[in-house]
């Protein structure tokens, strides 16, 4: 681009981000869509007003063959809204784009395939980590923010705090979880965050941030080769198993899709093709169910 394109492109850019802003979006989403026309701008090095329809085809061919489809519905849904809010102009995303519908079921993990993976995981606060995150049904992040002043043990309840879609929701906090989060935090004694960032004891005790995800990730995947587990899982799979498990215990669909956090039942319904259900007291039976696997467990978190 020369310099006057790229000034406009700039003043573009900064518009775009302005309407996310006062669209409410979250950090999340308006990074994502910063980026999609980030991107295309690199791609064909041009100010992204002067595309034409023949090269958003050719763009969007280029996303479906080299990316999974939900990084291609990321790229349109932004370059839609960039179209609709910075541009003021209709953007017929049907005709360019439109993935096809899967139905997909998440991969499951065992009882004993949680049990095991946790014990095989040699570092405490990853082990920490898991027991909690998959003991309530957390997200990856949910679990990461988890602050002091979010534990109620009166009431035995997790305060999950602008999760997906910026919504606050509680979660019943097992007597066992409630153990795990009081043995690893502990250790480091931080004051405000229950996984803090740092290697060392003294660092953790003074950071003002969890740890960073991506090492988190990576250090699954190796606990996950470790525990000779041959699912194609991830973090985000305890949540599923979470879900499942709680089903083969009893309890109650409506329980579980407030306790995930399912804006619609739908979403939470899916679990019904993996598992029967019946009507039970929630929190009892998740105590039993956690306890179940606690029980097999020696979760040391001295470090």
């Amino acid at each position: 681009m020369n310099k006057k394109d790229q000034q406009r492109y700039q003043s573009l850019y900064n518009k775009h981000i302005s309407a996310l802003k006062r669209q409410g979006k979250s950090k999340g989403t308006t990074d994502c869509y910063a980026r999609s026309v980030r991107q295309i701008t690199e791609h064909f090095d041009t100010c992204p007003d002067k595309l034409t329809l023949e090269q958003l085809e050719d763009y969007f061919l280029y996303l479906v063959d080299n990316y999974s489809w939900s990084t291609v519905t990321i790229h349109r849904n932004g370059l839609q809204f960039f179209y609709k809010h910075t541009l003021k102009k209709e953007w017929g995303w049907v005709n360019i784009v439109k993935p096809s519908k899967r139905t997909t079921l998440p991969v499951i993990l065992t009882p004993g395939e949680i049990t095991k993976l946790i014990a095989s995981t040699k570092e405490p606060r990853y082990a920490a980590y898991l027991y909690v995150t998959y003991s309530m049904g957390l997200r990856l992040s949910e679990s990461l923010n988890l602050k002091v002043c979010d534990i109620d043990s009166d009431r035995m309840r997790i305060h999950v705090r602008q999760s997906k879609n910026l919504k606050d929701r509680y979660v019943i906090l097992p007597q066992s979880t409630l153990m795990v989060l009081r043995r690893y935090w502990v250790q480091h004694r931080n004051p405000s965050l229950i996984f803090p960032s740092g290697r060392t004891v003294k660092e953790r005790q003074q950071s003002n941030h969890p740890m960073a995800k991506s090492p988190l990730q990576e250090a699954f995947k190796a606990i996950v080769k470790s525990g000779k587990i041959y699912k194609n899982v991830s973090i985000h799979s305890l949540r599923h198993s979470y879900a499942v498990h709680l089903m083969e215990s009893g309890v109650h669909l409506r329980s579980i899709q407030e306790l995930l956090g399912h804006s619609c039942p739908k979403t939470t319904a899916r679990y019904t093709q993996l598992t029967k259900t019946v009507h039970q007291d929630t929190e009892g039976l998740i105590n039993q169910a956690i306890g179940g696997i606690y029980g097999q467990l020696r979760l040391e978190v001295n470090q």
